[in-house]
């Protein structure tokens, strides 16, 4: 006979507590390693740049031309992935872009620079919309907000370590020959690469690998997840065309554009606005960096939970970026005062990470069919230029201006688009009120 498992029976919070335990980790460690080695020239850049001679307009060039690469090959990595399977796809992203990062201890110039930047983008792209891929094939919508949010709360543990992380690897200044910068990039390439071996042997591709999921639990999930996939036929986007020219679509895309402009602006450039504020050496700077990013991941999580509480993205969204606009806004008129400014940053960088997993949840809970594919990673390879005009919007203010201010007021604007656009986003329809479903 069938009955029904509310989302708060026991079997289903079993369920799910076994698939976020044993695979968000794993998931969280691969985006946390992509974050911090494409990022991590932010803090190579304190030694590097004076000694490649790279001007601030170069650097931010160099730091953004990574994401021409990685939206170029953004949809064709996810199809791949789609095709060939996660576990191979996603190991085969790490090794090479892990390769990639060693080689950057090579660099010589800026032409060499610009050059492995490039290749990283294209070697990583696919990774996040792949891992929102496989989560939503073992989490249904009802939940992922909050998996989304986890998730993408490795983007600011990231920024919490690899600040101090950096700075320690700095100090290695001269071990075997190679410069503080230099090390940076060996030792974190190489931790990557063997995360992406680990991925190739232990990942589980279908609910049908799970051996840690009782016959009861994975019935559970798969009948969700069917539940899921109908509702979406009818009211969400399925069609693979549709991945790519649905209204709804277009405006999530144009949203995650303008936050992922005020993501990296402040990514790339932050250990530089921190030390203009009178930090001195590499790991001070590594320190204070992290405390905006400690605050946004626990913004990321408690928004994302709220909204999958609530039923609701839009304002969630909204109001992150306006708590975004005003952090900035006063971190630019407050430049004289050090300690207001750092803290208007750390109000900035939460409102902006706030948004994350709402965001992803609300994507994950429109796409679905053909659609999720190609949609996501269209969202992602579109909205990944952000990446390319943050950093270099504040590169040109910044060498224009000779000061962080105006480069504060540039993020400012960008949350309030952010804010104007959020407000075009309509609530998904409510499917995960319904009970799921069980064969028992």
């Amino acid at each position: 006979m069938s009955g029904t498992a509310p989302l708060h029976d026991p079997l289903a919070d079993r369920a799910l507590g076994r698939v976020f335990r044993r695979l968000l980790p794993l998931m969280m460690l691969l985006l946390l390693l992509s974050l911090i080695d494409r990022t991590n020239i932010s803090f190579a850049a304190l030694q590097m740049n004076a000694e490649l001679g790279l001007t601030p307009a170069t650097y931010g060039l160099a730091a953004g031309i990574f994401f021409i690469g990685y939206c170029l090959f953004e949809v064709p990595s996810n199809l791949i992935l789609a095709r060939v399977g996660a576990r191979p796809w996603l190991a085969r992203i790490m090794i090479s872009w892990g390769a990639l990062v060693v080689a950057m201890a090579e660099v010589r110039g800026v032409r060499s620079f610009y050059v492995l930047r490039l290749l990283l983008g294209i070697a990583e792209a696919g990774l996040l919309p792949g891992t929102f891929l496989y989560l939503s094939r073992w989490v249904p919508v009802r939940r992922l907000g909050l998996a989304f949010s986890l998730l993408m709360s490795a983007t600011a543990i990231a920024n919490v370590i690899s600040g101090p992380v950096a700075g320690g690897l700095m100090q290695l200044e001269g071990l075997w020959g190679l410069r503080g910068w230099q090390w940076v990039f060996v030792v974190e390439g190489l931790a990557t690469m063997l995360v992406g071996i680990a991925v190739l042997r232990f990942l589980p591709e279908r609910l049908e690998d799970a051996e840690w999921l009782s016959d009861s639990e994975r019935r559970l999930l798969a009948s969700a997840l069917a539940r899921d996939a109908q509702v979406k036929a009818a009211s969400g986007v399925t069609d693979f065309r549709q991945g790519f020219l649905d209204r709804r679509v277009i405006i999530a895309t144009v949203v995650c554009f303008l936050f992922i402009c005020c993501n990296f602006g402040t990514v790339f450039w932050l250990p530089q606005i921190v030390k203009s504020l009178g930090a001195s050496s590499p790991l001070q700077i590594g320190f204070l960096t992290a405390i905006p990013y400690l605050l946004g991941g626990v913004a990321t999580i408690w928004s994302g939970q709220h909204s999958d509480h609530t039923r609701e993205r839009r304002w969630h969204l909204v109001c992150g970026a306006l708590l975004a606009c005003a952090g900035y806004a006063l971190a630019g008129t407050a430049a004289a005062s050090a300690s207001i400014a750092f803290m208007a940053l750390c109000v900035a960088t939460a409102g902006i990470w706030s948004m994350f997993g709402v965001f992803w949840g609300y994507a994950g809970g429109l796409l679905g069919g053909a659609a999720a594919a190609g949609g996501l990673a269209f969202i992602n390879s579109f909205s990944a230029l952000g990446g390319f005009v943050g950093p270099v919007a504040i590169g040109f203010v910044r060498q224009q201006t000779q000061s962080f201010s105006s480069s504060l007021f540039v993020l400012a604007g960008f949350s309030l688009l952010t804010a104007a656009a959020a407000l075009l986003v309509r609530n998904a329809d409510r499917p995960e009120q319904q009970s799921l479903s069980v064969a028992t």
